[in-house]
């Protein structure tokens, strides 16, 4: 199986969470995938660099050199392109990055470990796990 991290994972690893730490390690160790879509990195990088976290951000350096970053393909970009208008039309915006997090996940049949639940369920197909409960 392959996990997929959200931000708000992240944050609680970086905060020391020892229920997120462990959830985690049991996974890798388990020989699960864990990976970071390039938007979560990019949105917990300029929120570090932002507030000044030095140490954080040498530990969120550490992290990814096993949760490794992952682009997109175009296939995510055009289906979250379309979900977005589909969402749109029925009333029911959601973040560009939310959507493009849960579009990433589909595409690829990953898992999204997130603890936000209320907008994510939403997404028609995304699997997702709340690692906070």
């Amino acid at each position: 199986m392959t996990y997929a991290l959200d931000s708000n994972i992240v944050s609680y690893f970086l905060k020391k969470d020892n229920e997120i730490r462990k959830k985690l390690a049991a996974e890798i160790k388990a020989g699960n995938k864990v990976t970071l879509p390039v938007i979560v990195y990019f949105g917990v990088k300029r929120w570090l660099l932002e507030i000044g976290a030095t140490n954080k951000h040498a530990e969120f350096e550490l992290l990814c050199r096993s949760v490794r970053p992952e682009e997109f393909d175009m296939d995510v970009w055009d289906s979250a392109a379309k979900l977005y208008v589909k969402m749109r039309r029925q009333g029911q915006p959601i973040d560009d990055a939310d959507l493009l997090i849960a579009v990433f996940c589909n595409v690829n049949r990953y898992t999204l470990a997130t603890n936000n639940i209320r907008h994510l369920k939403r997404i028609e197909g995304l699997r997702f796990i709340n690692w906070k409960v």
